[in-house]
């Protein structure tokens, strides 16, 4: 039986929430999905107090049903105004990706939005796609600190596109 849908809120995200977000961030699993490198704990800690010192950043929990299961942001990176999230394994494919992307775009009116997902993690792009991001290539991306090298997907939120 599929549970009902997951009441969802976003609220800044708080020093408090890092030891969740840490533990979301570190799973084998999403770590192997999104084609990502993990941060230490330290690296994770600076790289979180930066976020949530700069002004330019609109760093959100997401909050389903009461519980924090993930973040979602808009960033400048690159210069482009960008979008991302994280969402723990456990609340996977109960939609809160696409909704909580919904209500950022909602709070974030800036367009065009990019954003980027690894060309296997076809969960992030569907969920990019929904809330009517089009997909404008793909790329490999070299290897860095932060990523393995991966075929990448490029993303664009047209400025005519509106939050419903």
């Amino acid at each position: 039986m599929t549970p009902p849908p997951a009441r969802i809120q976003l609220r800044p995200v708080e020093l408090a929430d890092l030891p969740a977000l840490y533990t979301h961030q570190a799973d084998p699993e999403a770590i192997r999905m999104a084609v990502v490198n993990p941060r230490d704990p330290d690296a994770f800690d600076r790289h979180w107090r930066t976020v949530l010192t700069n002004p330019e950043v609109h760093a959100r929990a997401i909050i389903a049903d009461g519980v924090l299961v993930g973040s979602v942001n808009a960033f400048k990176l690159e210069g482009r105004d960008t979008v991302g999230y994280w969402i723990a394994r456990e609340h996977w494919n109960r939609g809160i990706a696409t909704r909580a992307l919904a209500l950022l775009l909602q709070e974030v009116p800036v367009r065009p939005l990019h954003a980027t997902a690894a060309r296997t993690n076809t969960a992030s792009i569907r969920v990019l796609e929904r809330c009517g991001f089009r997909i404008t290539g793909h790329t490999l991306s070299p290897r860095c600190d932060r990523y393995p090298e991966c075929e990448t997907t490029h993303l664009v939120l047209d400025p005519q596109h509106r939050a419903e």
